[in-house]
This record gives structure tokens, sequence and C-alpha cells, in this order.
């Protein structure tokens, strides 16, 4: 236990996947929240970053969160962190996500996220667990996949 407390792991406690319209496409936690909490988690984080301009700061405080956000197209990946998480490294991170999703997918959009919902999950998996970054290479995030995909072909 006081080896956990001495280590400085990254925290991160969720990621969404939120279009324009302000709908979540992908939620992704690391720690259990009951559903009326994260309903009202996810409607005051969306509305958050969704008001702000795209000349203003991704990086807001919310709650015991900060939030680090970055839009691609018509998608807003969001992620929540602890206060003293570096901001550069997961705006890096969610470049590399939306990079892997655009590898799997070619040219990833909302639709590709939507009806393939449970490979989003599982890539996304794949590369963070119990909030912490645990994989950044696009092909090793992939691999396992790839060979479901082979398995499923034949």
């Amino acid at each position: 236990m006081c080896c956990q407390q001495s280590l400085n792991v990254t925290m991160i406690h969720f990621l969404l996947l939120v279009n324009k319209q302000g709908q979540t496409r992908l939620a992704q936690y690391a720690n259990y929240m009951d559903l009326r909490e994260r309903v009202t988690l996810e409607g005051e984080v969306v509305r958050k970053c969704l008001q702000r301009k795209e000349t203003e700061c991704s990086f807001i405080e919310h709650l015991q969160y900060k939030l680090i956000y970055r839009r691609y197209a018509s998608l807003f990946f969001i992620v929540g962190v602890d206060g003293d998480e570096n901001e550069l490294a997961i705006l890096e991170f969610i470049h590399v996500v939306v990079e892997t999703l655009d590898k799997y997918f070619e040219n990833v959009c909302e639709l590709d996220v939507m009806f393939n919902l449970e490979k989003a999950h599982f890539i996304v998996e794949e590369m963070f667990c119990s909030g912490s970054i645990v994989e950044t290479n696009k092909v090793n995030s992939l691999k396992s996949l790839v060979l479901m995909d082979r398995a499923v072909k034949k």
C-alpha cells in the first residue's frame, strides 16, 4: 500500500467522445460510477466544453477533475484527469487515440464509432486501463483487434 502511494501514476478518470450536439458516442470510465452520477457528470462536462470558443484554452477545472479536450471534425474527445496531471501529455494521448482510431477505421468519423462501438471501446481499452495509459503504439494497440477480425473472416 505504501509503495502505491509513492508512485506518480497518470490517473485518467474518464474519456468521452461527444458529437457537436452534445450526444455521448463513447464513454470509458476508469472507476465505477453509478449511472445517475455518470449522466450528471457527462451533462455538465459536455456543456462546459462545447460552449467554449475555439480560441479558448482546451483545459478546464471542473469539480475534482481537470478536463482536457480537443475537437477532431465533428467529435470532441474529452478526458477527465487528476488536477496535477500534465495537460500537454494528455493532449498528445488524445491525438494518439484519434490516430489509432483513424488507422483502424481509415479516417474515423462519428458513424464509425456509432456502428462499431464495441471495436472503438476495445481500442480505447487497449490504450488505457484502470486510469493509466498502458499503450501508445498504434500497431500494438490494434494487433489483437486485427487478429480477431481475421479469425471472423475465416
